[in-house]
């Protein structure tokens, strides 16, 4: 895994040079705001930071809204003789788009329950989650061109109920890059800088996420993709690997609907994660 964290540093860092050859100037949009919507007509098209874990470095248009969510979540996680498992219901992102090339976003966890079970105990949790937000700033290619960057900083506001979470205050800077391969497929890149409260409390550590992610489209509504997922923490903990598949179906220019699932390759990383959502525009 050493070579994806290798090759998306290198990638993000050599983005300045990817992006000269785009192509033509995009259109000039600036003049358009929240209080200035940017009309139907010169809307991009839907683009999501899901279903997928790797983000979009596209923002929502100005003035516009968009809401995107698991219907349902369900993970399943066994080790060392304990199961675990999660069901999370109504996971939402919520986007405002505030310029051209700035959205905001307030992503809930929402309602989940956890069951444990195994060495003899059984205990059940549940409650509603933290609240994280994000403002994600696009530097070029959300309106055309063969490459798109964003920076995404962001900030966890720890309102969990229920003990459903750690009661500390996180953040971090994500930095989402995409190619456009062909007419009909794409390449999302992503590098990530976590700071996360230590599991006993008293300190910080880092964590560095990378993703990559392939998409196909199989015709003008329906897609695929494939995506690999780690996380690399500075503490000694465990590295966590995934392999991740699912499909998207656009129901409207404005609708999309997908589903998927998120497997394991590490003993760290949950056996396997279904999901089935949503993203509509406004």
């Amino acid at each position: 895994m050493k070579i994806l964290h290798a090759f998306t540093f290198l990638i993000v860092s050599a983005a300045p040079a990817l992006a000269g050859p785009n192509g033509p100037s995009a259109p000039d949009k600036s003049r358009y705001s929240i209080f200035h919507p940017t009309p139907a007509a010169e809307m991009r098209d839907l683009s999501t930071d899901r279903p997928d874990q790797t983000e979009s470095p596209y923002t929502v248009d100005a003035g516009h809204v968009q809401i995107e969510m698991d219907l349902i979540n369900w993970t399943r996680d066994r080790s060392g003789g304990i199961t675990t498992e999660t069901l999370a219901i109504a996971p939402i992102n919520f986007k405002i788009g505030l310029t051209n090339n700035i959205d905001v976003q307030f992503v809930y966890d929402s309602y989940s329950e956890e069951r444990v079970r195994g060495g003899g105990e059984r205990s059940r949790t549940s409650g509603w989650g933290d609240l994280t937000t994000r403002v994600k700033i696009n530097l070029w290619g959300n309106d055309g061109g063969k490459t798109a960057l964003a920076l995404m900083p962001f900030v966890k506001i720890p309102v969990a109920s229920g003990g459903m979470g750690n009661g500390e205050v996180e953040g971090g800077l994500i930095v989402p890059f995409a190619v456009n391969l062909s007419e009909h497929a794409g390449l999302g890149l992503m590098t990530e800088l976590d700071i996360l409260a230590d599991d006993e409390g008293g300190g910080h550590h880092l964590a560095w996420v990378n993703s990559a992610t392939v998409s196909f489209d199989f015709t003008d509504k329906l897609g695929a993709y494939v995506e690999l997922f780690t996380v690399v923490r500075d503490d000694g903990g465990p590295w966590v690997a995934q392999f991740d598949a699912g499909l998207t179906y656009g129901l409207t220019e404005n609708i999309q609907l997908d589903c998927g699932c998120n497997f394991g390759l590490t003993r760290s990383a949950p056996d396997y994660q279904p999901f089935v959502g949503v993203s509509v525009r406004f």
